[in-house]
């Protein structure tokens, strides 16, 4: 009897990865089957007269496919309800690679 699973390529932690931060989804969409998310942040700008006003900025651009997005959701449910369970508590998860 042979194993059937299916091969999963080893995952490499590289430490120059970018970390990126958001604080809103500002536009998404879809085309030719690639999903399209952009992230913005929200930026202090200080005016002349000494007051402070809020942009928004890109921070990112999320480009992949409908499996990449089902897995970033479901990765974000699971991140959320462990926030919901353990709101002062840092827990992790392992992810699974596509």
């Amino acid at each position: 009897m042979t194993d059937s699973a299916p091969l999963v390529p080893e995952y490499e932690n590289v430490p120059t990865a970018p970390v990126v931060y958001f604080d809103i989804v500002a536009s998404n969409g879809m085309i030719g089957g690639v999903i399209e998310i952009e992230l913005a942040m929200r930026n202090l700008v200080p005016t002349t007269d000494g007051k402070v006003t809020v942009k928004l900025s890109t921070s990112g651009r999320l480009r992949c496919s409908p499996a990449a997005a089902a897995a970033l959701k479901a990765a974000i449910d699971n991140s959320t309800a462990m926030l919901q369970q353990n709101p002062q508590q840092s827990v992790a998860s392992p992810g699974k690679l596509n």
